[in-house]
């Protein structure tokens, strides 16, 4: 190998360091990888931004929109309550689940099917009194398989179709991939079907472990110069509250729980009440009583125009393994965190000394225009019912329907490319008003977008300077190893680099290695390439894999060992399902 290539593995090294590793936003080290390739002269400016106009890419863009068209219709919404049902158990409930949500992930972006079904799960899973936790994981499983089943299923597809057309000028099918797709569908339904329920906890969602009203803990100070002052808490009136119970009292540095009502207050005693949020209001209105801290009032927002938001913690959160009061969150964001919870469990002592993790889920207390600035941010994932305060257009839904439909099928009969349907798709949908126009242009998630063309970059410069060949002779450890055995390996490896990084970074940076592959075993490069799709697409093992994993850990109440005992068997269910279809298939 020559300079140009060693420099092109110390920039892939990084970059996954960087990913790994690092706070920085993931667009920020693959634009810093991106311009170091072009400026060191490996890339010419044009092979370098190559990413940004590839087809695969600029399809992802505009299906944004197509998918914003829908959600703002309730289109699938509509669908769900029709299908979802009334179901006796849990096992009915996954079966009545995992149908349409595979089925909808296999035409629209399957981030935005789980996004719009969390709400709908729990509230239907409050009606039939089953535990959430039973049914959101399996919904992000679904929705990641039958994503697998058609091109426009998932971006990972695109982005593999992209490169395909551009480097090999070969280009993929509406449905050529569910000859996998279809029976990793059956597959994985069946196996979540039989051992879900088995394998996954009975676990209370974050806002259930509050209670039904969303319970939240309030702190109160006695006031000094107050007439509660020496009163007992029965004669106080603390006792009667309608929302909330008074549970413990710190005085003088020392805690005090379990307290009898003839308890005297004293001056400077700080009450801790667990309730519903109209707990806060209803202290407010007792003369002698002050905020432990003055957070919320110096929101000055009027009550009326307030909402609580369940939001998890994301990868672009600025305050990260910084405690609240450090993160500087209400100044910055313009809400008050009224309790956190990590791993399903609510966290323990004063919240801003606690320190904010990725995934921790914040109930938060802010204004109505919280949702709509942050929706579209990495900031937050925004998951709770609380996400919209605008009905949807139910009347458009129909018509929403009927473009996707349409979209689809002249996309696969050949009477228009995947692109072209789509951004006629789009104009439709703007057209006949499915969407606001400024939520349009807000739905593409420009970072993603980046993200994906950023990493073209690095792929190019391994395949132009020899680096994807040299990690496929690494690879392939001796001579004369049977093409299924390098298929297998390719497969393995592009899984980790999924569980690590994301699903795009991971297919994007073994593309060409799957292509020197195919290469050096003298055998054809499609197995390979199909073998890297499936494969990055089947994050089941952890939350940052997926998107959609990391949506449901919050409501769903899920720990990291709950990914890993479910998601491992079905991990490898999937790659014994994958390698055994591929070849026959697309035959080396």
């Amino acid at each position: 190998m020559g300079f140009d290539a060693y420099l092109t593995l110390a920039v892939v090294v990084a970059v996954l360091a960087a990913l790994s590793l690092t706070r920085l936003a993931a667009d920020v080290i693959l634009v810093a990888a991106m311009v170091t390739l072009m400026v060191s002269g490996v890339l010419t400016p044009s092979e370098a931004l190559s990413g940004f106009a590839n087809t695969g890419v600029i399809t992802i863009a505009v299906l944004y929109v197509v998918a914003t068209g829908l959600k703002e219709t309730g289109a699938v919404q509509w669908i769900a309550n029709r299908l979802l049902g009334q179901p006796k158990n849990v096992k009915q409930a996954q079966l009545r689940l995992l149908a349409p949500a595979s089925g909808l992930s296999a035409f629209m972006n399957n981030t935005t099917v789980v996004a719009m079904f969390i709400p709908a799960v729990q509230e239907w899973a409050g009606k039939l009194r089953l535990p959430p936790s039973k049914l959101l994981l399996p919904l992000s499983y679904a929705a990641i398989v039958g994503g697998t089943c058609t091109l426009i299923g998932t971006s990972t597809n695109l982005v593999v179709d992209g490169l395909l057309q551009s480097r090999l000028d070969v280009s993929l099918q509406m449905f050529e991939m569910a000859w996998v797709g279809v029976p990793l569908v059956i597959v994985g339904g069946t196996f979540l079907y039989f051992f879900a329920d088995k394998l996954l906890p009975d676990r209370e969602s974050v806002l259930e472990q509050f209670g039904s009203a969303r319970e939240y803990a309030v702190e109160v100070d006695v006031d000094p110069r107050g007439p509660l002052v020496r009163q007992t808490i029965a004669s106080a009136g603390l006792r009667s509250l309608q929302h909330g119970y008074l549970a413990d009292i710190e005085r003088d540095g020392q805690l005090m729980p379990g307290v009898p009502p003839e308890t005297q207050l004293q001056a400077g005693d700080t009450l801790m009440f667990i309730g519903a949020p109209e707990c806060a209001r209803e202290l407010r209105r007792i003369r002698g009583l002050i905020p432990a801290n003055g957070d919320v009032h110096k929101l000055k927002i009027d009550h009326h125009k307030r909402q609580l938001v369940e939001a998890v913690i994301g990868p672009d959160f600025a305050g990260l393994n910084q405690s609240v009061r450090e993160s500087r969150f209400r100044s910055r964001y313009q809400a008050v965190i009224l309790s956190i919870s990590r791993n399903g469990e609510r966290l323990p002592g004063k919240v801003g000394d606690i320190e904010l993790e990725l995934g921790d889920t914040l109930l938060l207390e802010t204004g109505q225009d919280f949702v709509d600035q942050y929706r579209y941010r990495r900031d937050f994932l925004l998951v709770s019912a609380l996400q919209d305060s605008t009905p949807p257009d139910f009347k458009r839904a129909p018509w929403a329907l009927g473009i996707l439909i349409s979209m689809v099928v002249v996309s696969a009969v050949g009477l228009l490319s995947i692109l072209h349907a789509a951004f006629l798709a789009a104009g439709a949908m703007l057209a006949i008003r499915c969407m606001p126009y400024s939520k349009a242009r807000r739905s593409i998630d420009l970072s993603v977008l980046i993200v994906i063309a950023s990493s073209f970059a690095l792929g190019a410069a391994m395949s132009k300077t020899g680096a994807a060949e040299q990690i496929a002779n690494w690879l392939l450890f001796s001579d004369g190893i049977p093409p299924w055995v390098g298929l297998l390996l390719v497969y393995a490896m592009t899984v980790v680099f999924t569980e690590l990084l994301s699903n795009n970074a991971a297919a994007v940076l073994m593309f060409p290695i799957a292509v020197s592959v195919a290469e050096q075993l003298d055998v054809s490069f499609m197995p390979f390439v199909l073998a890297i799709m499936f494969a990055a697409s089947a994050s089941f093992m952890t939350p940052i894999g997926y998107q959609t994993n990391l949506m449901v850990m919050g409501p769903g109440g899920y720990r990291l060992s709950d990914y890993f005992r479910l998601g491992g068997p079905l991990s490898i269910l999937m790659g014994i399902t994958v390698l055994g279809i591929v070849p026959l298939v697309w035959s080396f």
